[in-house]
């Protein structure tokens, strides 16, 4: 889920309540808050904490709300974990630490360090194009066995990888984390998706998802390659800038992202218009009264 902000930076907590209630109402059946898509590297705690309340305040227990716990220092992970279930939330994403460039069993020691002061489950993610840091499958397997680490947000794009993490630990639970990967790891036994598409096309996923789970592997097939243009489109510019101008214009929420991150520019959103045009998601023709795009 995207962070809400208003013109100045600051959260838009009413705007992310707003969100989280319209993401449920089409077809989500859970929310990741303070992901990478919720620009977390550049929220505080206290925001953290503020932001995962309000949406909890706001969808009860209508679906599963998973808390960022993403850090390269491990003890702050720790803190995030705390905080997670302090607030409520009913899990907590872990990335592998950025930067650092730990070894393997330095990631697994952060992940069960994690995992211990939240006393929640766990999704492990994995998006090395992000952390610079892969999990590697013998690696995932292990913490698999970990009885508090319960799924995987997949985002490396190496399906052979997946296919033997599947065959290793057919238990853990996986999900695409990368759009234009989301019917080939449905494939892989994958169980669903943590989208930054499903913003703006939830119902569409919705119906991929149960179209392949019904065996109609040709309906879910021609929905899938439909959506690849905004796919393309979410992540032309860095995202999520993009988004969030999709967002501000369906009146959900102000386009406003942090640096180093910037807004669209005028030549951006005309491509982007065009991207999301090819997928039969236009952009709305104006900003809805009283938000920023």
């Amino acid at each position: 889920m995207a962070t809400p902000m208003r013109d100045d930076g600051s959260l838009d907590l009413a705007a992310a309540a707003r969100l989280a209630t319209y993401l449920i109402e089409h077809g989500h059946d859970g929310l990741v808050v303070s992901g990478t898509t919720g620009e977390a590297s550049t929220t505080s705690d206290a925001e953290k904490e503020a932001l995962l309340t309000a949406v909890l305040e706001a969808v009860g227990d209508r679906c599963t709300v998973i808390a960022g716990a993403g850090a390269n220092d491990t003890e702050h992970g720790r803190a995030l974990g705390r905080l997670a279930y302090r607030a409520g939330a009913h899990a907590v994403l872990a990335t592998t630490p950025y930067y650092s460039k730990p070894t393997q069993a330095g990631v697994i020691a952060h992940v069960a360090a994690i995992a211990e002061a939240a006393q929640l489950p766990v999704m492990l993610y994995d998006v090395p194009g992000r952390t610079g840091l892969a999990l590697a499958t013998e690696t995932i397997v292990t913490l698999a066995a970990h009885p508090q680490v319960v799924a995987l947000k997949d985002a490396k794009g190496d399906l052979a990888a997946t296919g033997e993490v599947r065959r290793q630990a057919p238990d853990l639970a996986v999900y695409s984390g990368a759009d234009e990967l989301n019917l080939p790891l449905l494939s892989l036994g994958a169980v669903g998706v943590v989208s930054v598409l499903g913003h703006l096309a939830s119902g569409e996923l919705r119906t991929m998802i149960d179209a392949f789970d019904a065996g109609d592997i040709a309906a879910a097939r021609a929905i899938h390659n439909a959506l690849l243009p905004a796919v393309v489109g979410l992540f032309r510019f860095a995202s999520p800038a993009p988004v969030k101008v999709a967002l501000a214009r369906r009146g959900l929420c102000g386009a406003q992202v942090r640096l180093p991150l910037l807004p669209a520019s005028p030549e951006q959103l005309a491509i982007l218009q065009e991207d999301l045009n090819r997928a039969g998601l236009p952009l709305a023709p104006t900003t809805a009264p009283g938000v920023s795009a």
